[in-house]
């Protein structure tokens, strides 16, 4: 199989329930991979003559085949070795977030929770973001059949979305500014400031989104920073043109004052920041990770499941912390 088809294997492993090749094609593209419906098409018949597809109904799409599982299996770490990183750089370059009216679409990280899990997990995430330890103070509250990039909530569930630190990234390259993602990792913050990074992963050698590995090993203390200031949150290492960071400073605040902030440091041309160091003519960016409020959740034991990058979503879909902190005193009464 050719890099192609083993893309299509994994997002119809991905994908719950059939899939046709309209529903494919958007999907790949979100990994940064240009294939129109009809090319999907042709690879999806190659993949039933093979036995690893096969198709449920020409309204629904197809379905992996039990080989095409074990298939999956087999070549699924060089299936998605790489698309993180392809997927940051597609999703930077495609959000219309306009710096200068507020408006446009972002990038965004979701959870899905249990209906009824949806009280107590407002009162854990609204603190969050108050505190500062995400992109901003936005969040979404999402019910059963609202969509958010590919997912729709389903029946019985909600959803809560929160601004992706690419979305930064997509601000600045919207101004000429390009931004290299080098990696995620959790940062040691004490006394609200940033120390060390304990843990990290390359975006560009890694099979899933760094932040979600270690979200999902419990390895953040998002909680413990919103109380005492000391603690581990989730950050992303970003570097720039060592001749933009007078510019970045001025955006960097500039998004501050729109409700969406998320640098931690900025580091000097050429220097290292916080020990790690940076090409020549560059210089070091630390960004709060956007999966903080979602992180949270996951370190009270409430169920969920949380997947970063999920997509495009529009601004005006977000609501700041006072709002959301008023939705929940008015809809359930025990978040404050």
């Amino acid at each position: 199989m050719d890099r192609t088809q083993r893309a299509i294997l994994k997002v119809l492993g991905d994908t719950d329930g059939p899939a046709g090749a309209s529903k494919v094609s958007a999907r790949l593209r979100g990994l940064g991979m240009e294939v129109q419906p009809r090319t999907v098409r042709a690879h999806l018949l190659a993949l039933d003559r093979e036995g690893l597809t096969e198709a449920v109904s020409r309204r629904t799409g197809r379905t992996l085949t039990d080989r095409g599982r074990r298939e999956l299996l087999e070549v699924g770490g060089l299936t998605k070795l790489g698309l993180v990183a392809a997927r940051v750089d597609d999703l930077g370059y495609r959000m219309r977030y306009r710096y200068g009216s507020g408006r446009g679409t972002v990038v965004a990280n979701v959870a899905m929770i249990r209906e009824h899990d949806l009280t107590r997990a407002l009162l854990h995430v609204v603190p969050v973001l108050r505190a500062g330890y995400a992109v901003g103070d936005r969040l979404a509250v999402l019910h059963s059949g609202d969509r958010i990039g590919d997912f729709t909530v389903p029946l019985g569930s909600a959803g809560l979305a929160t601004v992706c630190s690419v979305t930064i990234n997509g601000v600045l390259i919207s101004k000429g500014i390009p931004v290299v993602s080098r990696f995620g990792g959790i940062l040691e913050v004490r006394q609200g400031a940033p120390v060390r990074f304990l843990d990290m992963i390359e975006y560009r050698g890694t099979t899933v989104d760094p932040l979600e590995v270690f979200v999902r090993a419990g390895m953040t203390k998002v909680g413990e920073c919103v109380k005492t200031g000391n603690g581990i949150v989730g950050a992303s290492f970003r570097e720039i043109p060592a001749g933009a960071v007078g510019a970045v400073r001025s955006l960097l605040r500039g998004l501050r004052e729109r409700g969406l902030g998320g640098d931690m440091a900025i580091g000097e041309p050429s220097q290292p920041l916080l020990d790690i160091p940076v090409t020549e003519g560059r210089a070091g960016l630390i960004l709060i990770g956007g999966l903080n409020p979602l992180a949270v959740l996951q370190e009270q034991g409430i169920p969920q499941t949380t997947r970063s990058l999920s997509g495009l979503c529009d601004i005006g879909a977000f609501m700041g912390a006072d709002e959301a902190a008023f939705l929940g005193r008015r809809h359930y009464p025990y978040v404050d």
